[in-house]
């Protein structure tokens, strides 16, 4: 396995920047995720990784070897699609030993690289199947086996859960993660998908309009935010803003008051009074009652029952809905006046230009 180090890399389609100044460097042996929404440059990273697109500055390695001139084929990676690609008239070990058998790859070892991929697979008993006898998830680890039977430094996913229905990718996804601590394998892996990205990253890179707004472990994007970007994409449901202004401030710290008349204490300093700010706070610190340095007030809306847990939409006086989180049976009723609550401790502060501060 290797290293990849990315510095100060773009890439223009013409008068379009698509990627802008990315520094990223993706340690050995990583789980490195690439998220973001539709159109942010991480499938163009990706290519520019694998060498199916050029640069237009900036430098790639893959562990000491600079790549920008490399044809992907002279990089040792190995790319899984969002489409399986798999040839239909060639069966399990057909698909899986082609690549090999092109490169001119002994029988022995292709036949103890397949049968290794199949065993790590548990793709032993469909061997001889075609892809049109295969389910999705089956296909779709034909397609990783033909990955690894290329013994990559690399591994390149591009969505490769999309096609599948929602308890398969569950599934899969559980899957990939196993093979990842098997192989201790370098992978860098797209999706838009923020749920799958925290279940199977060590480091997650978010990015938005060609640039990376924060890359970071999981836990320290979900709780730490650098911005209102990474707030709300990071968590689901999405993370609840609620606009602000900074009241009195004393040497101790300062008062937010909030769109729907209320206020909220912080501590610190070096914040202006009159300053416009943005609170931020998920849906699963506010509390249906009970005590906290946030309060708000408002009615229910809509409630989404969800089984244990659930969801209240509810109306304050912001004119913006809130989400928060309800649990077991006593969810609320649509028309229910009822009482928000958060610590300070799980609020989040933002400023003019959506960078926190707080």
């Amino acid at each position: 396995m290797a290293e990849v180090k990315i510095d100060n890399l773009n890439k223009s389609f013409g008068s379009v920047e698509v990627l802008k100044d990315i520094d990223l460097t993706i340690a050995d042996g990583s789980f490195v995720v690439l998220v973001g929404p539709s159109g942010c440059g991480k499938s163009t990273l990706l290519r520019t990784i694998a060498g199916l697109e050029t640069v237009s500055g900036g430098e790639i390695r893959i562990g000491d070897k600079k790549v920008n001139d490399l044809a992907p084929a002279a990089r040792e990676i190995a790319m899984v699609f969002q489409s399986y690609a798999l040839y239909p008239h060639m069966d399990v070990y057909g698909n899986m030993a082609f690549g090999l058998k092109f490169a001119g790859t002994p029988k022995a070892e292709i036949d103890r690289r397949v049968g290794e991929a199949a065993r790590i697979l548990k793709l032993e008993a469909l061997m001889k199947r075609r892809p049109r006898e295969l389910s999705g998830g089956q296909r779709q680890r034909v397609a990783i086996g033909r990955a690894i039977v290329r013994e990559p430094k690399v591994f390149l996913f591009d969505e490769p859960l999309s096609n599948l229905d929602a308890a398969l990718r569950v599934n899969t996804r559980i899957e990939i993660a196993k093979l990842h601590k098997m192989l201790k394998a370098t992978i860098v892996y797209v999706t838009h998908d923020q749920v799958e990205a925290m279940t199977l990253a060590d480091k997650i890179v978010v990015m938005n309009k060609g640039r990376i707004e924060q890359a970071g472990k999981p836990l320290d994007l979900y709780y730490k935010p650098a911005n209102m970007f990474v707030a709300g994409f990071i968590g689901s449901p999405a993370m609840n803003f609620i606009e602000g202004e900074v009241g009195d401030v004393t040497e101790k710290g300062y008062s937010v008051r909030l769109a729907d008349a209320t206020s909220v204490s912080f501590t610190g300093n070096g914040v202006g009074k009159g300053r416009k700010v943005t609170l931020g706070v998920r849906p699963e610190h506010l509390a249906v009652g009970g005590t906290g340095d946030l309060k708000l007030e408002g009615r229910i809306d809509i409630v989404e029952r969800l089984g244990e847990t659930g969801y209240a939409h509810v109306s304050t006086g912001s004119g913006k809905p809130i989400i928060a989180e309800v649990r077991g049976g006593a969810t609320g009723e649509p028309g229910q006046a009822v009482t928000l609550t958060a610590t300070l401790g799980h609020t989040h502060l933002f400023d003019e230009a959506g960078q926190r501060i707080g």
